[in-house]
């Protein structure tokens, strides 16, 4: 496959399972090769390859002879979602706390400035995109390849929760003084105390999606 091909073929993909992830499509949808390939301005090809990807990452169902069926992340994916990101992003702050570079202590605490700064001023849809960009500091900085790619992936899945869940009364002033007591374990270099204080920060943000009712989130 040529670099083109597969450029085309990379946003197609991306660009079917951010509208999946964000509930353009919902659990039961038939995604019509023909109608995205006409949506998108591209042949059936790089759909079909992309829909192939999707079933491979369990978001979607290729029935023979019928189509593509959307799975999308349910309601129980979501909150199995936050159980096991509890545990890996310990260690990946754990990791973070041995491994981090000056240049991502200095990416962190301006992530935080700007992130304090937006949540006084009730900025959620620029939050939204700090949060993002906190862990992914942090995944970066944990030096794993494979613990990256799992967290990143995770947190994409559950975007759609997290958007709404910042919005909520008090939320994201608590998650940007949670983050800050992550960053401040990791830049000294606190293996430990990075560990529990990024574990405690993910029990938290599931506590406030209970009290806030799943249900309500998912919409």
């Amino acid at each position: 496959m040529s670099e083109d091909n597969y450029s085309l073929g990379s946003r197609v993909y991306r660009t079917i399972r951010d509208d999946i992830l964000e509930g353009k499509y919902h659990s039961g949808d038939e995604l019509k090769e023909k109608n995205i390939g006409d949506e998108l301005g591209v042949s059936r090809t790089p759909v079909r390859e992309a829909l192939r990807q999707l079933e491979l990452e369990g978001l979607v169902s290729i029935v023979p002879n019928k189509g593509a069926f959307v799975i999308g992340v349910s309601l129980q994916d979501i909150q199995d979602i936050y159980e096991i990101r509890a545990l890996l992003e310990g260690l990946c702050a754990k990791w973070a706390a041995i491994n981090i570079s000056d240049e991502q202590i200095t990416e962190m605490d301006e992530n935080l400035v700007l992130s304090e700064f937006h949540e006084s001023k009730g900025n959620y849809e620029q939050l939204v995109s700090l949060d993002n960009r906190f862990h992914e500091i942090m995944y970066e900085a944990s030096g794993s390849k494979e613990l990256k790619r799992v967290l990143k992936d995770y947190h994409e899945y559950v975007l759609r929760v997290r958007k709404n869940s910042l919005g909520a009364a008090g939320r994201a002033k608590n998650s940007t003084a949670e983050h800050r007591k992550i960053a401040e374990a990791i830049k000294a270099h606190d293996a430990l105390r990075a560990e529990e204080c990024a574990r405690t920060h993910i029990k938290s943000t599931k506590e406030n999606m209970d009290k806030m009712g799943w249900e309500n989130l998912m919409n």
